[in-house]
Protein backbone atom coordinates (compact mmCIF):
# COMPACT_ATOMS: atom_id res chain seq x y z
CA UNK A 1 0.00 0.00 0.00
CA UNK A 2 1.54 3.61 -1.04
CA UNK A 3 0.64 6.78 0.57
CA UNK A 4 0.77 10.54 -1.11
CA UNK A 5 -1.01 11.22 -4.16
CA UNK A 6 -2.91 14.42 -4.49
CA UNK A 7 -1.96 17.86 -2.69
CA UNK A 8 -1.36 18.89 0.49
CA UNK A 9 -2.90 22.02 2.35
CA UNK A 10 -0.91 24.69 4.14
CA UNK A 11 0.74 24.46 7.86
CA UNK A 12 -1.03 27.13 8.96
CA UNK A 13 -3.87 24.50 9.14
CA UNK A 14 -2.13 22.64 11.64
CA UNK A 15 -1.08 25.45 14.03
CA UNK A 16 -4.92 27.03 14.79
CA UNK A 17 -5.53 29.16 17.47
CA UNK A 18 -8.47 28.71 19.72
CA UNK A 19 -10.03 27.66 22.84
CA UNK A 20 -10.00 24.12 25.00
CA UNK A 21 -10.19 21.50 25.66
CA UNK A 22 -10.43 19.51 22.57
CA UNK A 23 -9.62 20.73 18.69
CA UNK A 24 -12.34 17.94 17.57
CA UNK A 25 -14.70 18.45 20.38
CA UNK A 26 -15.08 21.80 20.77
CA UNK A 27 -12.75 24.23 18.48
CA UNK A 28 -14.47 21.67 15.42
CA UNK A 29 -17.98 22.31 16.58
CA UNK A 30 -17.45 25.79 17.16
CA UNK A 31 -16.50 26.61 13.71
CA UNK A 32 -19.82 24.20 12.41
CA UNK A 33 -21.79 26.54 14.88
CA UNK A 34 -20.19 29.92 13.16
CA UNK A 35 -20.74 28.18 9.89
CA UNK A 36 -24.42 28.16 10.65
CA UNK A 37 -24.78 31.97 11.74
CA UNK A 38 -23.00 32.91 8.83
CA UNK A 39 -25.19 30.81 6.64
CA UNK A 40 -28.61 31.38 8.12
CA UNK A 41 -28.80 34.62 9.87
CA UNK A 42 -32.36 35.05 10.18
CA UNK A 43 -32.52 31.61 12.11
CA UNK A 44 -34.43 31.91 15.55
CA UNK A 45 -33.54 28.77 16.52
CA UNK A 46 -31.16 25.69 16.15
CA UNK A 47 -30.97 21.62 16.52
CA UNK A 48 -27.56 20.15 17.04
CA UNK A 49 -27.19 16.47 17.09
CA UNK A 50 -23.87 15.17 18.33
CA UNK A 51 -22.79 11.43 17.23
CA UNK A 52 -20.12 8.73 18.04
CA UNK A 53 -17.30 10.13 20.04
CA UNK A 54 -18.64 13.93 20.39
CA UNK A 55 -21.81 12.01 22.21
CA UNK A 56 -20.00 9.53 24.10
CA UNK A 57 -16.98 12.13 25.58
CA UNK A 58 -19.24 15.52 24.51
CA UNK A 59 -19.58 17.11 27.91
CA UNK A 60 -16.20 16.04 29.37
CA UNK A 61 -15.17 18.19 26.28
CA UNK A 62 -17.29 21.08 26.48
CA UNK A 63 -19.05 20.33 23.41
CA UNK A 64 -22.43 21.65 24.26
CA UNK A 65 -20.75 24.29 26.24
CA UNK A 66 -19.42 25.87 23.47
CA UNK A 67 -21.85 24.99 20.73
CA UNK A 68 -24.35 27.05 23.22
CA UNK A 69 -21.68 29.76 23.75
CA UNK A 70 -21.46 30.14 19.80
CA UNK A 71 -25.05 30.47 19.48
CA UNK A 72 -26.20 32.43 22.42
CA UNK A 73 -28.24 34.33 22.15
CA UNK A 74 -30.30 32.54 19.88
CA UNK A 75 -31.74 29.22 21.51
CA UNK A 76 -30.63 25.50 20.79
CA UNK A 77 -31.41 22.06 21.69
CA UNK A 78 -28.29 19.74 21.78
CA UNK A 79 -28.84 15.86 21.46
CA UNK A 80 -26.08 13.29 22.61
CA UNK A 81 -27.29 10.22 20.23
CA UNK A 82 -24.56 6.86 21.20
CA UNK A 83 -26.68 4.40 19.59
CA UNK A 84 -26.98 5.66 16.07
CA UNK A 85 -23.79 4.35 13.88
CA UNK A 86 -21.84 6.93 11.47
CA UNK A 87 -19.04 6.56 9.44
CA UNK A 88 -17.12 9.34 11.32
CA UNK A 89 -16.80 8.95 15.26
CA UNK A 90 -16.69 13.09 15.12
CA UNK A 91 -20.35 13.75 12.80
CA UNK A 92 -22.82 16.55 14.01
CA UNK A 93 -26.32 17.45 12.15
CA UNK A 94 -27.13 21.13 12.87
CA UNK A 95 -29.94 21.82 11.84
CA UNK A 96 -31.75 25.59 11.39
CA UNK A 97 -35.22 26.89 12.33
CA UNK A 98 -37.24 29.85 11.12
CA UNK A 99 -40.48 30.73 13.05
CA UNK A 100 -41.52 27.41 12.75
CA UNK A 101 -40.05 25.90 9.50
CA UNK A 102 -36.40 23.96 8.56
CA UNK A 103 -34.57 26.69 6.95
CA UNK A 104 -31.44 24.81 6.41
CA UNK A 105 -29.23 21.36 7.61
CA UNK A 106 -25.89 20.52 7.11
CA UNK A 107 -23.36 17.41 8.38
CA UNK A 108 -20.17 18.55 9.76
CA UNK A 109 -17.95 16.01 10.34
CA UNK A 110 -14.70 17.61 13.01
CA UNK A 111 -11.70 15.40 11.18
CA UNK A 112 -8.94 16.34 13.82
CA UNK A 113 -7.15 19.73 14.38
CA UNK A 114 -10.16 21.66 14.19
CA UNK A 115 -10.70 21.44 10.98
CA UNK A 116 -14.32 20.28 9.55
CA UNK A 117 -16.16 18.61 6.72
CA UNK A 118 -19.29 20.01 5.50
CA UNK A 119 -21.96 17.58 3.82
CA UNK A 120 -18.54 15.64 2.73
CA UNK A 121 -16.73 18.49 1.59
CA UNK A 122 -13.79 20.25 3.40
CA UNK A 123 -13.92 23.90 3.32
CA UNK A 124 -13.00 25.45 0.39
CA UNK A 125 -11.02 28.07 2.47
CA UNK A 126 -8.40 26.07 2.99
CA UNK A 127 -6.49 24.96 -0.63
CA UNK A 128 -4.23 23.34 -1.03
CA UNK A 129 -0.41 24.11 -1.95
CA UNK A 130 1.99 21.71 -1.83
CA UNK A 131 1.92 19.55 -4.66
CA UNK A 132 4.62 16.89 -2.61
CA UNK A 133 2.29 14.60 0.13
CA UNK A 134 5.59 12.35 0.99
CA UNK A 135 8.63 12.81 2.28
CA UNK A 136 10.28 10.31 0.30
CA UNK A 137 8.94 13.25 -2.49
CA UNK A 138 10.32 16.37 -0.42
CA UNK A 139 13.50 14.71 0.61
CA UNK A 140 14.17 14.13 -3.43
CA UNK A 141 13.41 17.52 -4.31
CA UNK A 142 15.32 19.09 -1.29
CA UNK A 143 17.84 16.85 -2.57
CA UNK A 144 18.00 18.11 -5.90
CA UNK A 145 17.76 21.41 -5.33
CA UNK A 146 20.61 21.70 -2.36
CA UNK A 147 18.27 23.37 0.14
CA UNK A 148 16.69 22.22 3.54
CA UNK A 149 13.53 21.65 4.71
CA UNK A 150 12.82 24.46 6.20
CA UNK A 151 13.24 26.63 3.12
CA UNK A 152 11.24 24.43 0.92
CA UNK A 153 8.58 25.27 2.92
CA UNK A 154 9.29 29.11 2.78
CA UNK A 155 9.25 28.15 -1.33
CA UNK A 156 5.80 26.96 -0.87
CA UNK A 157 3.98 29.30 1.76
CA UNK A 158 4.96 32.44 0.54
CA UNK A 159 5.98 35.69 2.47
CA UNK A 160 2.97 35.97 4.66
CA UNK A 161 3.67 33.05 6.26
CA UNK A 162 7.00 34.22 8.62
CA UNK A 163 3.83 36.61 10.12
CA UNK A 164 1.38 33.82 10.56
CA UNK A 165 4.47 32.06 12.46
CA UNK A 166 5.11 35.27 14.67
CA UNK A 167 1.93 34.95 15.63
CA UNK A 168 1.52 31.15 17.10
CA UNK A 169 5.32 31.40 18.46
CA UNK A 170 4.02 34.22 20.62
CA UNK A 171 0.96 32.56 21.29
CA UNK A 172 2.37 29.35 22.56
CA UNK A 173 5.08 31.21 24.71
CA UNK A 174 1.73 33.13 25.81
CA UNK A 175 -0.58 30.07 26.87
CA UNK A 176 3.16 28.25 29.22
CA UNK A 177 3.69 31.42 30.57
CA UNK A 178 0.00 32.19 31.78
CA UNK A 179 -0.26 28.66 32.74
CA UNK A 180 2.47 28.60 35.17
CA UNK A 181 1.22 31.45 36.78
CA UNK A 182 -2.04 29.36 37.53
CA UNK A 183 -3.09 27.35 40.94
CA UNK A 184 -6.17 26.19 41.68
CA UNK A 185 -8.73 23.05 40.46
CA UNK A 186 -9.36 22.17 37.07
CA UNK A 187 -12.95 21.84 36.04
CA UNK A 188 -15.34 19.12 36.31
CA UNK A 189 -15.85 16.10 38.50
CA UNK A 190 -12.39 14.86 38.79
CA UNK A 191 -10.97 17.60 40.55
CA UNK A 192 -7.34 17.53 39.19
CA UNK A 193 -4.75 20.01 40.71
CA UNK A 194 -3.13 22.02 38.58
CA UNK A 195 0.98 21.26 39.47
CA UNK A 196 2.80 23.10 36.35
CA UNK A 197 3.63 26.12 38.70
CA UNK A 198 4.67 23.54 41.58
CA UNK A 199 7.00 21.57 39.17
CA UNK A 200 7.90 24.60 38.02
CA UNK A 201 9.06 26.02 41.46
CA UNK A 202 11.17 22.22 41.82
CA UNK A 203 12.62 22.50 39.11
CA UNK A 204 14.30 25.45 39.90
CA UNK A 205 15.68 23.84 43.65
CA UNK A 206 17.10 20.85 42.16
CA UNK A 207 20.72 20.72 42.16
CA UNK A 208 21.61 18.50 38.74
CA UNK A 209 20.89 20.14 35.78
CA UNK A 210 19.31 17.47 33.92
CA UNK A 211 16.86 17.09 36.62
CA UNK A 212 16.39 20.92 36.29
CA UNK A 213 15.88 20.94 32.76
CA UNK A 214 13.48 17.81 32.46
CA UNK A 215 11.68 19.82 35.39
CA UNK A 216 11.10 22.82 33.62
CA UNK A 217 10.09 21.09 30.36
CA UNK A 218 7.50 18.92 31.92
CA UNK A 219 6.34 22.17 34.18
CA UNK A 220 5.41 23.53 30.44
CA UNK A 221 3.76 20.80 28.73
CA UNK A 222 1.77 20.72 31.93
CA UNK A 223 1.17 24.21 32.00
CA UNK A 224 -0.12 24.58 28.35
CA UNK A 225 -2.29 21.31 28.88
CA UNK A 226 -3.73 22.24 32.22
CA UNK A 227 -4.96 26.03 30.07
CA UNK A 228 -6.40 23.44 27.61
CA UNK A 229 -7.87 21.64 30.04
CA UNK A 230 -9.74 24.40 31.67
CA UNK A 231 -10.86 26.11 28.31
CA UNK A 232 -7.96 28.84 28.03
CA UNK A 233 -6.44 29.65 24.29
CA UNK A 234 -4.14 26.99 23.07
CA UNK A 235 -2.07 26.38 19.78
CA UNK A 236 -2.95 23.17 17.82
CA UNK A 237 0.09 21.39 17.48
CA UNK A 238 -1.12 19.39 16.08
CA UNK A 239 -4.34 19.25 18.37
CA UNK A 240 -5.34 20.49 21.79
CA UNK A 241 -5.31 17.39 23.10
CA UNK A 242 -1.22 17.19 22.32
CA UNK A 243 -0.83 21.30 22.35
CA UNK A 244 1.98 20.42 26.07
CA UNK A 245 4.38 18.90 23.99
CA UNK A 246 5.81 21.24 20.66
CA UNK A 247 4.68 24.88 23.22
CA UNK A 248 6.99 23.43 26.01
CA UNK A 249 9.78 22.92 23.98
CA UNK A 250 9.42 26.05 22.36
CA UNK A 251 9.54 28.07 25.61
CA UNK A 252 12.72 25.50 27.12
CA UNK A 253 14.70 26.37 23.81
CA UNK A 254 13.47 30.15 23.85
CA UNK A 255 13.67 31.21 27.04
CA UNK A 256 15.95 28.64 29.25
CA UNK A 257 18.26 27.32 26.55
CA UNK A 258 18.35 30.85 24.70
CA UNK A 259 17.94 29.59 20.88
CA UNK A 260 17.20 32.78 18.61
CA UNK A 261 13.95 33.29 17.94
CA UNK A 262 14.59 32.76 13.65
CA UNK A 263 16.26 29.50 14.49
CA UNK A 264 12.99 28.22 16.69
CA UNK A 265 10.74 29.45 13.88
CA UNK A 266 12.90 27.65 11.50
CA UNK A 267 11.94 24.81 13.76
CA UNK A 268 8.14 25.25 14.18
CA UNK A 269 7.78 25.33 10.35
CA UNK A 270 9.69 22.28 9.96
CA UNK A 271 7.37 20.42 12.60
CA UNK A 272 4.38 21.74 11.25
CA UNK A 273 5.90 19.67 8.24
CA UNK A 274 5.61 16.72 9.96
CA UNK A 275 2.54 17.44 11.27
CA UNK A 276 1.08 18.02 7.85
CA UNK A 277 2.10 14.84 6.63
CA UNK A 278 0.65 12.99 9.35
CA UNK A 279 -2.72 14.26 8.68
CA UNK A 280 -2.76 14.33 5.02
CA UNK A 281 -1.64 10.22 4.82
CA UNK A 282 -3.28 9.26 8.37
CA UNK A 283 -5.20 11.27 10.48
CA UNK A 284 -4.50 13.44 13.91
CA UNK A 285 -8.22 12.35 15.23
CA UNK A 286 -8.18 10.46 18.57
CA UNK A 287 -11.19 9.12 17.80
CA UNK A 288 -10.33 7.74 14.50
CA UNK A 289 -6.85 6.21 15.12
CA UNK A 290 -6.24 6.90 18.99
CA UNK A 291 -3.14 9.02 20.98
CA UNK A 292 -0.57 7.63 18.55
CA UNK A 293 -2.61 10.35 16.12
CA UNK A 294 -2.27 13.40 18.55
CA UNK A 295 0.60 12.88 20.95
CA UNK A 296 2.53 10.30 18.84
CA UNK A 297 2.28 13.05 15.60
CA UNK A 298 2.78 15.32 18.30
CA UNK A 299 6.18 14.03 19.22
CA UNK A 300 7.00 13.48 16.02
CA UNK A 301 6.72 17.05 15.16
CA UNK A 302 8.66 17.90 18.39
CA UNK A 303 11.59 15.65 17.52
CA UNK A 304 11.64 17.13 14.15
CA UNK A 305 11.37 20.89 15.99
CA UNK A 306 14.72 20.03 18.24
CA UNK A 307 16.52 18.17 15.29
CA UNK A 308 16.08 21.44 12.87
CA UNK A 309 17.09 23.98 15.74
CA UNK A 310 20.34 21.88 16.09
CA UNK A 311 20.69 22.14 12.75
CA UNK A 312 20.58 18.62 11.90
CA UNK A 313 20.55 17.53 8.07
CA UNK A 314 17.27 16.78 6.69
CA UNK A 315 18.16 13.34 6.89
CA UNK A 316 18.76 13.37 10.75
CA UNK A 317 15.08 15.54 11.12
CA UNK A 318 12.89 12.44 9.22
CA UNK A 319 14.89 9.76 11.41
CA UNK A 320 13.68 12.10 15.11
CA UNK A 321 9.97 12.47 13.91
CA UNK A 322 9.92 9.12 12.83
CA UNK A 323 11.49 7.53 16.04
CA UNK A 324 9.29 9.88 17.69
CA UNK A 325 6.03 8.51 15.75
CA UNK A 326 7.12 4.64 15.75
CA UNK A 327 6.81 4.58 19.48
CA UNK A 328 3.95 5.53 19.89
CA UNK A 329 2.36 3.21 18.04
CA UNK A 330 -0.36 1.67 19.30
CA UNK A 331 -0.98 3.95 22.01
CA UNK A 332 -4.74 4.58 23.18
CA UNK A 333 -7.00 7.37 23.94
CA UNK A 334 -8.81 6.66 27.30
CA UNK A 335 -9.49 9.96 28.61
CA UNK A 336 -10.77 9.47 32.15
CA UNK A 337 -14.29 11.25 32.32
CA UNK A 338 -14.54 12.26 28.61
CA UNK A 339 -11.81 15.27 30.05
CA UNK A 340 -8.57 15.68 28.39
CA UNK A 341 -6.53 15.76 31.39
CA UNK A 342 -6.20 12.17 32.44
CA UNK A 343 -3.94 10.57 31.09
CA UNK A 344 -3.44 13.75 28.59
CA UNK A 345 -1.46 16.10 30.26
CA UNK A 346 1.18 14.06 31.72
CA UNK A 347 1.12 11.93 28.68
CA UNK A 348 1.80 15.18 26.82
CA UNK A 349 4.74 15.90 29.24
CA UNK A 350 6.50 12.35 28.75
CA UNK A 351 6.14 12.88 24.89
CA UNK A 352 7.75 16.16 24.92
CA UNK A 353 11.37 14.54 27.20
CA UNK A 354 10.95 12.16 24.33
CA UNK A 355 10.91 13.94 21.64
CA UNK A 356 14.76 15.46 22.43
CA UNK A 357 15.59 12.02 23.36
CA UNK A 358 14.33 11.07 19.85
CA UNK A 359 16.50 13.90 17.82
CA UNK A 360 19.57 12.72 20.05
CA UNK A 361 19.44 9.31 19.18
CA UNK A 362 18.46 10.45 15.32
CA UNK A 363 21.32 12.48 15.03
CA UNK A 364 24.06 9.67 16.15
CA UNK A 365 22.28 6.78 14.66
CA UNK A 366 22.22 8.47 11.22
CA UNK A 367 26.10 8.04 11.41
CA UNK A 368 26.22 4.55 11.66
CA UNK A 369 23.76 3.30 9.88
CA UNK A 370 20.90 3.70 7.28
CA UNK A 371 17.31 3.96 8.31
CA UNK A 372 15.22 1.13 7.15
CA UNK A 373 12.20 2.55 8.90
CA UNK A 374 11.31 5.89 6.82
CA UNK A 375 8.44 8.15 8.36
CA UNK A 376 6.18 7.81 5.47
CA UNK A 377 6.32 4.09 6.20
CA UNK A 378 5.61 4.80 10.47
CA UNK A 379 2.95 7.37 9.19
CA UNK A 380 1.03 4.21 7.33
CA UNK A 381 1.49 1.69 9.84
CA UNK A 382 0.23 4.56 12.49
CA UNK A 383 -2.88 4.78 10.23
CA UNK A 384 -3.38 0.64 9.81
CA UNK A 385 -3.12 0.56 13.57
CA UNK A 386 -5.66 2.92 13.87
CA UNK A 387 -7.77 1.17 12.06
CA UNK A 388 -7.55 -2.16 14.07
CA UNK A 389 -7.99 -0.41 17.13
CA UNK A 390 -11.30 -0.85 18.74
CA UNK A 391 -13.77 2.01 19.92
CA UNK A 392 -13.40 1.67 23.08
CA UNK A 393 -9.95 2.76 23.03
CA UNK A 394 -10.35 5.78 20.18
CA UNK A 395 -11.34 8.97 22.38
CA UNK A 396 -14.52 7.15 23.65
CA UNK A 397 -14.16 6.76 27.70
CA UNK A 398 -15.27 2.96 26.91
CA UNK A 399 -12.27 1.38 27.23
CA UNK A 400 -8.53 1.62 29.02
CA UNK A 401 -7.99 4.05 32.16
CA UNK A 402 -11.44 5.62 31.17
CA UNK A 403 -13.03 2.09 33.07
CA UNK A 404 -10.53 1.66 35.53
CA UNK A 405 -10.05 4.93 36.85
CA UNK A 406 -12.69 6.69 38.89
CA UNK A 407 -14.20 9.67 37.15
CA UNK A 408 -15.30 11.35 40.46
CA UNK A 409 -12.94 12.17 43.12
Amino acid sequence: MSIGGGYMQSIRQIYKIGPGPSSSHTFGPMMAAKYMLEQYPQAMQFDVSLFGSLALTGKGHLTDKIIEKTFHPIPCTIHFDIKKEVDHPNTMIITAYGKQEVIGQHTFVSIGGGKIEIDGKRNADEPDIYTLTTMDAIQAYCHQHHIRLDQYIDQVEGLEFDKYMHKIFSQMLKTVNTGLKRTGVLPGSLKIERIAHALYQSAHSCDDPQDTNSLLLASYAYAANEQNASGGIVVTAPTMGSCGVLPSLVYHFYHDLKYPKQTILQGLKVAGLIGNLVQTNATISGAKAGCQAEVGAACAMGAAFVASCQFQTNEQIECAAEIGLEHHLGLTCDPVGGYVMIPCIERNAVAAQRSIDAARLAKYLRNVKKNRVSLDMVIQTMNLTGKKLPIELKESALGGLAVVVPDKQ
